[in-house]
């Protein structure tokens, strides 16, 4: 048989066409496909993953995942991924089941992993990203998840994943330094539900909410009329809506109370691509340049 046929000649030849281009020129692996629970998630893996991810979030922009009712398209979306991206801590409370209906059987990466989060009876406070520090530790989870699943890609997701870890530092120290320059009696706020209880901490701020940490329960005639009577004996300076919930019920409570609305926080959810909390280092930015224009004295 002539060399030019020989099956086994040929895949010689093309294995040393293809060792013989430059590095740039050879092909390289696809995107990472990473479905990730919720818009914060998301943002996230693009900061971390870069051009080695393609990411898309089941919870979209100003949606509430504790009331978040998968589809089939959205169990087909995860059929199909190569890489599942969740909070954990209870915070999507359908992930088992969605994984489950789509026959997923790739990773599932718990992004809180490693973090000890705030208890409230037998159960655990999901929000952990509403601290910066925290925010550290879901960036190396996510940036070793994708380094395992795409090795050619180590050196470019470590380096975006340190300047990264890096940003969110920064903003943490900023944070800190200008909150304190607050008066104590002054960083008590009130939200539509709990879920500031880590940036509380971080952060030395009271909140006071009308809901739990799941906004799928609403809040009872006795649990508002005992905030409001808190609200009027500390003088609470302002509440402020959520941009995943309806802003009716502290509408109310600030009338009731005497009380102003101070803006809109961003808690579970981004804002839409290109706006102020669009990314969740702008989301953070923007909350605490909000608080601090409600809180600062004469304001």
């Amino acid at each position: 048989m002539n060399d030019s046929m020989n099956p086994l000649v040929s895949r010689r030849v093309a294995l040393a066409a293809l060792l013989a281009l430059p590095l740039a020129a050879r092909p390289q692996a696809p995107p990472l496909r990473v479905v990730a629970s919720f818009s914060l998630l998301a943002d996230m893996a693009r900061e971390v993953g870069g051009d080695a991810v393609q990411v898309s979030a089941l919870v979209g922009p100003d949606a509430d995942a504790h009331v978040f009712a998968p589809t089939p398209a959205d169990a087909q979306r995860l059929a199909q991924a190569d890489l599942v991206l969740v909070n954990g801590l209870g915070f999507e409370g359908w992930i088992d089941r969605l994984v489950r209906a789509a026959g997923y059987r790739g990773a599932v990466v718990v992004a809180s992993a490693g973090i000890t989060p705030r208890q409230g009876g037998r159960h655990a406070d999901p929000h952990a990203w509403q601290s910066l520090v925290h925010a550290q530790r879901y960036a190396e989870n996510i940036r070793a998840a994708i380094v395992q699943a795409r090795p050619a890609a180590a050196a470019a997701v470590n380096a975006r994943a340190a300047d990264y870890t890096r940003r969110l530092a920064a903003l943490d120290t900023s944070i800190r330094t200008r909150l304190a320059a607050v008066p104590a009696a002054d960083r008590v706020v009130v939200t539509s539900h709990d879920a500031f209880g880590y940036f509380a901490e971080a952060y030395a701020v009271r909140f006071r909410a009308a809901q739990g940490w799941n906004t799928s329960s609403e809040a009872s005639a006795a649990d508002v009329a005992q905030l409001v009577r808190q609200l009027k004996a500390q003088r609470v300076r302002a509440l402020f809506v959520e941009n995943i919930s309806d802003p009716r019920l502290l509408e109310r409570i600030a009338r009731e109370a005497g009380a102003r609305l101070g803006g809109t926080l961003y808690s579970d959810a981004l804002s839409a691509p290109g706006t102020p909390a669009g990314s969740y280092l702008g989301m953070m930015s923007h909350n605490a340049d909000t608080l601090l224009a409600a809180l600062q004295p004469g304001s």
